[in-house]
């Protein structure tokens, strides 16, 4: 019995304009893909240029302010692994296959991904960019109407953390949702 042929191989020669059209503008897509690789490239920036930042001033710095920068640092780098998770995941799922089988350097994520499983590693990310935010106010917060003023006050710090709290339950909700929409069949990813 033969294998079904891969959908990427299949000519599209057979399909009405119409559709064929509307199926070659997913490819649309691509110069959005290379738009997120530019901005990666600036946060590489912005990750170098606060490095250097904390190592000429790592003796001046306190470790509250060692602790700041390391924050985002940390910060930087889930932003870099959340446009890396839409720009390899969004382009195999929404424009074409990378083909990545057998390259040692694939992540072990792309094996299994799709929309929905995309959906759920986004809003984790985005809490733990969030979280990190989230640590960095709190600590800053310890100064609200000290000699050390910041410019965090106390309704700023507890609307960021209910909208840190709507993150996750938006994330629940997304997981639970599709949860229900696979009929709980799904494996944990």
């Amino acid at each position: 019995m033969s294998q079904p042929a891969d959908p990427a191989d299949l000519p599209t020669g057979g399909l009405k304009p119409l559709p064929m059209v509307i199926f070659a503008s997913r490819w649309l897509q691509v110069p959005l893909y290379l738009g997120l690789i530019v901005a990666q490239c600036v946060y590489v920036f912005l990750f170098l240029k606060e490095l250097w930042h904390l190592v000429t001033h790592a003796f001046n710095f306190s470790e509250q302010q060692i602790m700041l920068v390391v924050l985002g640092l940390i910060d930087v780098v889930m932003i870099s692994n959340l446009l890396i998770m839409v720009i390899v995941g969004g382009y195999e799922t929404f424009v074409s296959r990378l083909r990545l089988q057998n390259h040692p350097d694939q992540p072990e994520w792309l094996s299994h991904v799709n929309a929905s499983i995309l959906k759920i590693k986004l809003a984790m990310a985005i809490i733990g960019i969030s979280s990190i935010h989230l640590l960095r106010t709190f600590i800053e917060a310890g100064n609200i109407g000290g000699p050390n003023a910041t410019n965090y006050t106390t309704t700023g710090v507890l609307l960021q953390t209910l909208i840190h709290t709507i993150f996750i339950a938006s994330a629940i909700g997304i997981a639970w949702v599709d949860r229900m929409t696979l009929g709980g069949t799904s494996k944990g990813h």
